[in-house]
Formats: structure tokens, C-alpha cells, sequence
């Protein structure tokens, strides 16, 4: 919820869909469906740290881990 990382995100073409806390000052204005949506987003990543090869990262060579990726995803996306 920092101004410095809003301002990073939007200084590399991100615009930042992340809600302002309670205790803020000014109230910051982002997309509420978006948001929602991130969830499912965050689950992603949460099911690709349960295969350990990912979680690990046996593989040295970034090809091998990128298609180690692929697969754990292809595998989570048909069941």
C-alpha cells in the first residue's frame, strides 16, 4: 500500500489493482473486479508451490524449469 511502489508499478507500464488500507488518508481508486479475479490468480501460484520440483527448483537450466512449469500447470488445468 506504498505510494514508492504504486509509482514503480505505473513507472513500468503496471497499473497497480491493489485496494488502500483501512487507515489510509487518501483513499486510493483501483478496479474491484479485478481484483476479485486475482484470486483465482494467487490459488494458481499457491498449487504450482505444492509440486515440489517447482517449489525447489531441482532444475539448474531455466528452460527445464520453465517447461517443469508447463507441465505441473497442464496437469492442474485438466483436473
Amino acid at each position: 500500500d506504498a505510494d514508492w511502489f504504486r509509482d514503480a508499478l505505473e513507472g513500468k507500464g503496471i497499473k497497480p489493482c491493489i485496494p488502500g488500507r483501512k487507515s489510509r488518508g487518501k483513499p486510493v481508486k483501483y478496479d474491484k473486479r479485478k481484483y476479485k479475479r486475482r484470486n483465482r490468480i494467487e490459488i494458481m501460484f499457491g498449487r504450482l508451490k505444492d509440486w515440489r520440483r517447482v517449489a525447489t527448483r531441482y532444475d539448474r537450466c531455466p528452460t527445464v524449469f520453465f517447461l517443469a512449469i508447463c507441465l505441473a500447470a497442464t496437469v492442474m488445468f485438466w483436473l
